[in-house]
Order: structure tokens, then sequence, then C-alpha cells
């Protein structure tokens, strides 16, 4: 996709300014419609699910790369493998079902019957019927297996890429992602529940928000309320892979009192309280006294912590301007009761009515309104800690926004010379 061809109606691009996004890049159908060839199809590893989810041969998951339908199973070998959800005779969808265990997978519209492996095993009416039609003399079932994907796993996250160059999955990561899996992902663990949003707006706003390190302390209330995360908390927020994806962190509470840390802040309440603290009393876990993660594995993957809470969650566009959001809470298989305890409680605060988190889906969607109602004309501003986007060691910044926006454009042939 050449500049020219970006974005194709609004405002262009501002040359070599990551500071300034277009709203446009939201809007364009046909940015979202390259971003399915250069993205989802293109050289990236993308999330499937969770090696727990398809624990037993025959075990499987459906999920989605971008908007394609995928299935992800495990085989009788052990193996896993993905394949398009997406019939080779019509085009039908072959899985219907969100999850489950099957010895083979069938198309409901004429039969044709895969294996785990996607490959083509059974279709009625091969030879005809009394003499009467069936498929031509060199039909062989081999020659329409589905579209098959490269799978592999790291600390029981399946993900999975069409580029058929595509590097190793660790590669991928690089080093500071596997340290943020190791911390978190290292022991085993099991899922405790889902949940599912739909969001009205473009997918990459989300990831915009997910990578937006001191909102929270000023769209959500209960932040600012109850001070479970201020931007005075020492933080840091590291990028990789050429800013496709970041780490975000929070170190334990600071010991200071609020003093005027909200006072011009208007989601600030005083005189609400909690009648519950558990949902805010974070136990230690980890030596260096981490409390939160938000880390980003581009295109549409999140690994999160939140004080005790263990969540990932997927991001799966419905088009241009509507996106489904996928949580996933997990808990570790070695947890006493106490410890899931605290985990439950805190998952009050995660969610589509989540203490933390109810606010966010409404903030993106008052923004696609706007940017909508004018065409997407004009520029979002992103100046807050600076023009670059390189780690920062405090959370007042939107560092990691503009590193995500230079690795996408990277990938989308936008060239910025910054």
């Amino acid at each position: 996709m050449s500049r020219s061809n970006l974005p194709a109606h609004g405002e262009p691009w501002p040359k070599n300014d990551l500071t300034r996004v277009p709203y446009s890049v939201y809007l364009d159908e046909e940015i979202f419609a390259a971003e399915n060839d250069l993205i989802f199809r293109g050289p990236t590893w993308n999330y499937l699910g969770l090696e727990c989810e398809v624990r037993d041969p025959g075990d499987f998951v459906t999920t989605f790369v971008g908007t394609i339908p995928v299935v992800l199973n495990r085989a009788s070998d052990g193996s896993l493998h993905a394949f398009v959800n997406r019939c080779a005779h019509r085009g039908a969808m072959v899985v219907r079902e969100s999850r489950g265990h099957c010895d083979s997978h069938t198309c409901i519209y004429h039969q044709w019957t895969y294996d785990h492996e996607g490959r083509l095993i059974g279709a009625p009416y091969r030879k005809g019927i009394k003499g009467n039609g069936g498929f031509p003399g060199d039909f062989r079932l081999a020659d329409h297996a589905l579209e098959k994907l490269r799978v592999e796993s790291y600390a029981g996250v399946v993900f999975g890429t069409f580029h058929e160059e595509m590097e190793p999955l660790v590669d991928y990561m690089e080093k500071p992602v596997r340290d943020r899996f190791d911390a978190l992902c290292g022991r085993p663990y099991r899922v405790t529940g889902y949940q599912r949003q739909i969001v009205e707006g473009n997918w990459k706003l989300y990831f915009e928000n997910v990578k937006d390190c001191y909102h929270g302390s000023l769209l959500h209330m209960f932040n600012s309320n109850f001070g479970f995360f201020r931007s005075t908390q020492r933080g840091t927020s590291a990028m990789t892979k050429g800013g496709l994806h970041s780490i975000l962190t929070t170190y334990g509470k600071t010991d200071e009192e609020l003093g005027d840390t909200f006072k011009d802040i208007a989601t600030h309440k005083p005189k609400f309280t909690l009648e519950e603290t558990g949902v805010i009393d974070v136990v230690r876990e980890h030596s260096d006294g981490m409390v939160t993660t938000i880390l980003t594995l581009f295109p549409t993957f999140v690994l999160a912590q939140i004080g005790n809470h263990l969540g990932f969650r997927h991001v799966r566009p419905k088009g241009r301007d509507r996106f489904e959001l996928v949580w996933i809470n997990f808990e570790y298989e070695d947890d006493d009761e106490f410890h899931r305890e605290v985990r439950r409680k805190q998952g009050n605060l995660l969610g589509p009515s989540g203490y933390l988190s109810m606010e966010d889906a409404e903030a993106l969607e008052i923004a696609n309104k706007a940017v909508t109602g004018d065409f997407g004309n004009g520029y979002a501003f992103i100046e807050m800690g600076g023009r670059g986007s390189d780690d920062q060691d405090h959370l007042v910044t939107e560092a990691p926004i503009r590193g995500f926006w230079r690795g996408y454009c990277d990938m989308m042939g936008i060239p910025f010379d910054d």
C-alpha cells in the first residue's frame, strides 16, 4: 500500500510525524481491507487460544485472525493444528460451536468432513448415485484441504501465522516480552471464565487505549477515588519489535498521601468509600514489587495482570468501525484457596462492567462517533511525554502509542524517517 493510497479521504498523514494520527486511518475501508493482507495475513503471529483449552486430542476452539474464522484443535497424536474455518466446497463455516470435542469436523451444508489437521477425509456422492452425477474422475480428497496456519506456542499461549517465511514466535516476541510471559504464565494455569463485548469503533482504538499509560487515573473514577492506580506510582513503559509490542508496568503503591494529586480531576469523588476493600488489597506476588502489567502483542493480543487478577484479552475486528473484545480470566493450578479468592474478588475490576474498565468502551465509542461524524477529517494529537517512542521510566507518556503507530506504519508500508 503506497502513501498515496493511505488514507483515501480526509487529511493526509503528516510526513515523518508520529504525533499526528489522521482520523481517517480508523474509517477508511481501503485501509481496513489492506490490514487483512498486510497485517493479519502478513508477517505477524496471531493469538489463537490456550493449550489448556485444547488439552485432549479432539478438543477444539474457534476464533478469528482479523476477520478470518479459524479453528484450533489438538490431533490424535497430541499436536496442535489450525486452519481457516471455511469449507473448501462452497465456503460455509465448518465448525459453528465456540469450543468442544469431536473426532472430525463436518460441514452441515453438504457433509464434507475434515480431520483435525484440516484434511478432507469424506465427501458424499463422490461417485454419484446410480450412475448419475458425482465428481469428475480426477477429483482427489487431498486437493481440497482447508487452508492451514503455522502454529507455535509459548508458555501455553498458542499463536498462528499465514506467512510462509515468518520468523519463529520466540524471535517475534523478543526477550522483554518473553520474560514477562515467563513471570506471569510460567506456572500451569487454568481458565476461570470468559466475557465478551462488542465495541462500536475501530480495533486500533482499543490497542491505543491499552498502550495509553495515564488515562487510568483520569477516566476511571474507581482509580481516582480509591488510589488503586496513580500516575505518581513508579512505572515503566517498554517497546519491542519496532514499537509493535509494549509492556506497561507499575510497581508497589506509593506511600504518599493523596494530597492535591486529584484535586482538579472531575472523576475524583472523595465522599465515596468502599465497603469491600478486598478488591483493592493487593497481595505481593513478585519480588520486584510489580503489581500491574499491560502487555500488548501485535496485532490483537493482551496479557494483563491487574493487582492479583490475571487475564488475557483478544481483539477481534468485525469491520472498520466495530470489534469484539474477549476477556479470558485465569488462575494458577497450584493457587491455594486464599489466592483464588483474591483473584475472584479483583476480577470485579475487569471486563465489560468492571470497576476499572467499564468506561473504556464508552470512551472509544464516543471518539468513534465524533470522528465518523466529520468523515475522518482532522488528527489525533499524541505528544504527552515528548515526540519520541523510546522506553520510559514513568507512565505520564504516550510513547507506547507513538511506538504502535511506528510499527503499524512500517507494516503497512508507510515510510517514516523522524
